[in-house]
C-alpha cells in the first residue's frame, strides 16, 4: 500500500478520529486546528473529546501523527487535505461556512 501525507484540517470529533484511524493504517498525518490549547492538550497525549480506544490509538500511532495550529505547512507539504470543521446551520437554514 502507497502511504501518504495527510492533512486534516479540523481537530474535533470528525477530523481527530479520522486522522487517528489514517495513521493507524500507514499514512503520515497532520492534524491542525485553530484551538491552541486543543493542540497542546493533543500534544501532551490528552484527549479534548471522548471517543472510545482513541487515545490508545494515537499513543499506539504517535509517531505518524502531529498537530500543530497552521494549515499552510498542511497545505503545502501534504498529498491529500481533509477539511473536518464546523458546517453549523446559518439563519437562513443552509449551512455556514464562515469556519
Amino acid at each position: 500500500m502507497r502511504s501518504f501525507e495527510v492533512g486534516v484540517v479540523g481537530a474535533g470529533y470528525v477530523g481527530l478520529v479520522t486522522g487517528a484511524c489514517l495513521a493507524h493504517v500507514g499514512h503520515r498525518v497532520l492534524c491542525v486546528d485553530k484551538d491552541p490549547e486543543r493542540i497542546r492538550a493533543l500534544e501532551s497525549g490528552r484527549m479534548p473529546i471522548y471517543e472510545p480506544h482513541l487515545e490508545t490509538l494515537l499513543g499506539d500511532d504517535a509517531g505518524l501523527i502531529s498537530f500543530g495550529a497552521e494549515v499552510e505547512p498542511a497545505v503545502g507539504s501534504c498529498d491529500v487535505i481533509f477539511i473536518a470543521v464546523d458546517t453549523p446551520m446559518g439563519e437562513s437554514g443552509s449551512a455556514s461556512l464562515s469556519s
